[in-house]
C-alpha cells in the first residue's frame, strides 16, 4: 500500500472562473491559474503522484507549456490515475477538503465527488470532499485564496 499526500493554494481574484472539482461555480472570485485554477483537482492530482513517487503535477504539466494553459483539470486527475494503473496500483480511496471563506460549497459536494471518482476511474464511495471555511482569518478567511488538501491510499492490484 502506499499513502499520498497533496495540497494546492490559488490566489482569488474578480473576473476569473471559480473551478472547484470539475465544477464552474457562479461567484464573483475565481482561481488564478495556468490551467483551470482547479485547486480540488490538482490536490487529488499531487496525492496520486506523489503516492507513486512521480513528483508532482508541475513536473508532468508544467506551467510554461502552453499545451496546459487553460485546461481542463480532470485531464491531469486521469493521467495520474492511467500512471498508477500502469505501475500496477488501484486507487483505494480519497479524502480531501476544500478551504474557502466563500461561496457555500455544500450544494455541490456530491457533483465534485462524481467528477473525481470518474476521473479516477473509481466508485463515488472512494471519494470525500470536505468544505472548510477560514472563520475570518488569513488569507483564506478573508477571501484571498482557495486551498485544497487531499489524502489517497493505492493498494497494490497484486495483493
Amino acid at each position: 500500500m502506499r499513502i499520498g499526500f497533496g495540497n494546492d493554494l490559488h490566489r482569488l481574484e474578480d473576473g476569473e472562473k471559480l473551478i472547484l472539482g470539475g465544477i464552474e461555480i457562479s461567484f464573483k472570485t475565481g482561481s488564478v491559474g495556468h490551467s483551470d485554477g482547479d485547486a480540488l483537482l490538482h490536490a487529488v492530482t499531487d496525492a496520486v503522484l506523489g503516492a507513486l513517487a512521480l513528483g508532482d503535477i508541475g513536473t508532468h504539466f508544467p506551467d510554461h507549456d502552453d499545451r496546459w494553459k487553460d485546461s481542463d483539470s480532470s485531464i491531469f486527475l486521469a493521467e495520474a490515475a492511467r500512471l498508477a494503473r500502469e505501475m500496477g496500483f488501484e486507487i483505494v480511496n480519497v479524502d480531501s477538503t476544500i478551504s474557502i471563506e466563500r461561496p457555500k460549497l455544500r450544494p455541490y459536494i456530491d457533483e465534485m465527488r462524481a467528477n473525481v471518482a470518474d476521473a479516477l476511474g473509481v466508485e463515488i464511495e472512494s471519494v470525500n470532499v470536505k468544505a472548510k471555511t477560514g472563520e475570518g482569518l488569513g488569507e483564506i478567511g478573508n477571501g484571498l485564496a482557495v486551498k485544497a488538501e487531499a489524502v489517497v491510499l493505492l493498494d497494490s492490484k497484486s495483493d
